[in-house]
């Protein structure tokens, strides 16, 4: 049989005598109802008289053709036979659900706002729907297309249709791929206005999960002198809870690697202030390293001082270790002693822990050999050494103390 006369059969379990529906009801449906689409059909559940659901709560959908639908489930052909019965003029009273088809449209479970223009070639043919496109996966590209194929009249035909939903597309899935795609395309003053848009929301954006990529690109296309004091007064505020973000700690690496080291001024004064609650966070501590790599001077010199003063608490802390094994690594004369004159003392404790251990590793491989022989020292002089060489910790830091002793004879002799 051809698609038009195709028939919706119901299940063999729950069989109800009702005649067999046939495809042309269907397309008699979909001229009046072109909301209706295979979603809000499987969804939408005409009551009967005696209050009791007919349409199944399991229904099977195949597409036979661009116009039609075969629906299949137990009890479909009495949901569509009564549905297409109040369309071709038969009683109303026996359809509750909706007096007129427009209702219908208001259902929360079938409303669809706006349609899709079937197909577009140009930005021309898609004004008015930019909005509801930018948020369609198959819209966005072809907006993304047309920002690399079409004029700066497109670019501001769809700058135009967005600027007002430039905090929502920032967040949205499909959106957000646009924005960050307008960002590298559009001119001065369209950037300004969307920076206008967004400051006041700019670090909620950069705590999502979609937003954190558009505000890092914007960080990235920022020009001028005064649309970087924008972004900056924005995300100030929120600069704790940024770093201690999955999302947003990228939002701060950004900065740190566009800004210059003045611009990003406010980054390493709050990380030198907070540097001991930062440190010993899962993000902060990265954050952390990031910030004393792409510091200089005065600044650097600042964060290193104070993180070295709290070595011993960081040292045992499971995060707060990977930032003081970073200032060690640095060899900076200053921070290293200010660090080692904390761990003397306390080096055979430190090495039974799990994470300052690995400082204790670090001190032995990096540290000069004075500070190796007072290690090392310190470890023989131990009542348990033999303890220490059993020890599921300690016994590392003994091996590595071997190895870099090794390497000293080695030079001497």
């Amino acid at each position: 049989p051809s698609h038009g006369d195709s028939m919706f059969y119901s299940s063999s379990r729950n069989l109800m005598n009702s005649d067999a529906l046939y495809s042309p009801n269907v397309v008699q449906m979909a001229a009046i109802m072109p909301q209706y689409i295979e979603q809000n059909l499987l969804h939408y559940h005409p009551q009967v008289p005696n209050g009791r659901n007919k349409v199944p709560l399991r229904a099977r959908v195949s597409q036979v053709s661009e116009d039609s639908l075969i629906i299949q489930g137990e009890g479909t052909n009495y949901g569509m036979n009564r549905a297409s019965a109040r369309f071709r003029g038969h009683n109303a009273k026996n359809f509750h659900h909706a007096s007129k088809p427009q209702d219908i449209c208001r259902s929360p479970k079938t409303f669809r706002p706006f349609s899709l223009p079937s197909k577009c070639s140009s930005v021309a043919e898609a004004q008015g729907y930019i909005y509801h496109m930018a948020k369609d996966q198959n819209g966005c590209r072809f907006l993304q297309r047309m920002f690399d194929e079409g004029t700066s009249r497109d670019v501001q035909i769809i700058f135009n249709e967005i600027i007002d939903h430039v905090v929502e597309l920032m967040m949205n899935p499909f959106g957000n791929y646009l924005m960050q795609k307008l960002l590298e395309v559009c001119n001065e003053e369209q950037r300004m206005h969307i920076l206008i848009r967004v400051t006041g929301e700019l670090v909620s954006i950069s705590l999502n999960t979609h937003g954190t990529r558009v505000v890092q690109k914007l960080i990235e296309t920022l020009k001028t002198r005064h649309q970087i004091s924008l972004v900056i007064s924005a995300l100030e505020p929120g600069f704790l809870a940024l770093i201690k973000d999955l999302n947003g700690n990228h939002v701060v690496q950004r900065c740190l690697q566009c800004f210059t080291n003045e611009d990003s001024k406010f980054i390493l004064i709050a990380a030198a202030k907070y540097c001991v609650e930062i440190a010993k966070h899962q993000h902060g501590c990265c954050v952390l390293q990031r910030c004393i790599s792409h510091s200089t001077g005065q600044h650097q010199q600042n964060l290193v001082s104070e993180i070295s003063a709290n070595g011993l608490m960081l040292a045992q802390d499971a995060y707060g270790n990977y930032v003081v094994q970073f200032i060690l690594e640095l060899k900076n004369p200053s921070a290293t002693h200010k660090l080692t004159s904390q761990f003397d003392g306390n080096y055979v404790h430190l090495a039974t822990q799990k994470f300052s251990s690995h400082v204790v590793e670090k001190c032995l491989v990096t540290c000069n050999d004075e500070v190796r022989s007072k290690i090392i020292h310190e470890l023989l002089s131990a009542t348990y050494f033999d303890q220490l060489l059993q020890d599921p910790h300690a016994n590392y830091v003994v091996q590595t103390a071997l190895r870099v002793s090794e390497v000293c004879a080695k030079i001497v002799f």
